[in-house]
C-alpha cells in the first residue's frame, strides 16, 4: 500500500483537563468483532475507516469498537503505519484518547493524503525519541488547540506513496507540548499550511489517527472520533449493537484522582469497557466485577445491580476515558 520508507517524528502535548460536572453516554459497540491485521491493507472497521503498512517485520494493528484501534511493533520492524479515522479526509474536528508507549523512533499523528497535487501531511501530536522537525524547512507555527504547533515542508523523492513510486511534499504540524489525548482542530492547520503557502490538493483521499514506527518498538490504544466532545459516540448509521448504554458522570474529585459514576441501561447482561487516557491507572471500583488496571478495563455485573464507580489515578491526565457498552 503506501508509504515512505522513513519518517521524520513530531511531538507535542499537553495536559488535557477534567472539566466540570457532565454526562458522557456510550451506546452499545458495533457488532463486528475485534480483528487483527499485521499484512499492507485497508478497508472498513465498525464504521471507520482503517489502514495499515509495513515494510517488514513484527507489526500489527488490532481493530476493536467503533473507532478504537490498538497497536504493537517491535525492533525487527523497519518502517510501519497505521490507524483508524475516515476514507476521506475534510476540514472535520478530530478528537482522540488512549494510550501511547513508544521506545525509540515513533509518533502519533493526525495523518493522511491529498492528490491534485500528492501531499502527505502529518498533524503531530506525541512522538518518541526523534523529532521530525530535524533537517525541515520551517514554514511558521500555528496556535490552537491550547499549543502552538510549528510548520515544516520535506520533500521525498522517489518514494512510496498512495499513488506508488513518486515525488511529493510532506506538510507538518510539530505540537511543542506533547499530549496524548484531546481535540484536533484540523481546519485550522490547513489554512495556516495555506497562509505559508503549503496548498494542500483538492482531492482528498484518507484521513486517519495514526501510530507509526521506525526501527523501535512500542505499543498504543487509541480511540477516534469526530467532534470535541468527549464522547467519541458511534459512527454514522453504525447499525447492530443492541440496546446496552453506559453513562459516565461525574463523582468526588482529589487532589491526585477522581471518581466516575457509571450507570449502565438497556441490559443486565452487560460488558463496559473503560479505555483510559495515557498515565491513568484504576485505583478502586465498587459494585462491579473489574479487570485490568490501566489502557482498558473491563466491568461485568457482580450481583449489585446497573450502577457501577471508579477511582482513577490521574497522574496528570484529568481526561475522561472514553467507554463502550456491549451485551455478553
Amino acid at each position: 500500500m503506501k508509504r515512505t520508507p522513513r519518517r521524520l517524528l513530531v511531538g507535542a502535548t499537553c495536559a488535557a483537563v477534567l472539566a466540570t460536572v457532565g454526562a458522557v453516554t456510550a451506546t452499545a459497540a458495533r457488532a463486528e468483532a475485534d480483528r487483527t491485521v499485521s499484512s499492507n491493507t485497508t478497508g472498513t472497521h465498525n464504521g471507520y475507516y482503517f489502514s495499515f503498512w509495513k515494510d517488514s517485520g513484527s507489526a500489527s494493528v488490532t481493530l476493536r469498537a467503533d473507532g478504537r484501534y490498538s497497536s504493537s511493533w517491535n525492533n525487527s520492524t523497519n518502517n510501519w503505519v497505521g490507524g483508524k479515522g475516515w476514507a476521506t479526509g475534510s476540514r472535520r474536528t478530530v478528537s482522540y484518547s488512549g494510550s501511547y508507549n513508544p521506545n525509540g523512533n515513533s509518533y502519533l499523528a493526525l495523518y493522511g493524503w491529498t492528490r491534485n497535487p500528492l501531499i502527505e501531511y502529518y498533524v503531530v501530536e506525541n512522538f518518541g525519541t526523534y523529532n521530525p522537525s530535524t533537517g525541515a524547512t520551517r514554514m511558521g507555527s500555528v496556535s490552537t488547540d491550547g499549543s502552538t504547533y510549528d510548520i515544516y515542508r520535506t520533500q521525498r523523492v522517489n518514494q512510496p506513496s498512495i499513488d506508488g513510486t513518486a515525488t511529493f511534499y510532506q506538510y507538518w504540524s510539530v505540537r511543542q507540548q506533547k499530549r496524548t489525548g484531546g481535540t484536533i482542530t484540523t481546519a485550522n492547520h490547513f489554512d495556516a499550511w495555506a497562509r505559508a503557502g503549503l496548498n494542500l490538493g483538492s482531492n482528498h483521499a484518507y484521513q486517519i489517527l495514526a501510530t507509526e514506527g521506525y526501527q523501535s518498538s512500542g505499543s498504543s490504544d487509541l480511540t477516534v472520533w469526530e467532534g470535541g466532545s468527549g464522547n467519541p459516540g458511534t459512527p454514522t448509521n453504525p447499525g447492530g449493537g443492541g440496546n446496552c448504554n453506559a453513562t459516565l458522570s461525574a463523582g468526588q474529585q482529589f487532589g491526585d484522582r477522581f471518581n466516575l459514576n457509571v450507570a449502565v441501561s438497556g441490559a443486565t447482561n452487560w460488558i463496559v469497557t473503560l479505555n483510559l487516557n495515557g498515565g491513568q491507572t484504576l485505583q478502586n471500583s465498587w459494585n462491579a466485577s473489574v479487570s485490568g488496571t490501566s489502557g482498558s478495563i473491563t466491568a461485568r455485573p457482580n450481583g449489585s445491580g446497573n450502577n457501577f464507580g471508579v477511582t482513577i489515578m490521574a497522574n496528570g491526565n484529568w481526561t475522561w476515558p472514553t467507554v463502550t457498552c456491549r451485551t455478553g
